[in-house]
């Protein structure tokens, strides 16, 4: 997972570029891998949700996002949490510049 976060005027960008094959069941078959996509995902600056998106096999692999929001300061931290089909978990942060 990388994460980019600059903050210009008021408001923060964030490019986000995850790695998941997301492929479901069908792709799976037939590339004879295991299913695996990314089902969540949450951004938080603190304990504030910023963003967070449902998922599923219909995005392409290593899928990217970008989205603003307003009410970050430059040293925050954002926090990008996903969670996949079964279940697994993966967190990063990167600071605000």
């Amino acid at each position: 997972m990388k994460i980019k976060a600059k903050l210009t005027g008021d408001e923060t960008e964030i490019k986000l570029l995850l790695e998941s094959p997301m492929a479901g069941k069908e792709e799976a078959a037939t590339k004879k891998i295991e299913e695996s996509y990314i089902t969540h995902i949450t951004a938080k600056v603190g304990t504030a949700v910023v963003w967070e998106a449902s998922t599923g096999p219909f995005l392409s692999k290593d899928p990217y996002f970008m989205f603003k929001f307003k009410g970050a300061k430059a040293g925050d931290k954002i926090v990008v949490e996903t969670v996949d089909n079964k279940g697994k978990t993966e967190k990063a942060e990167e600071a605000i510049k």
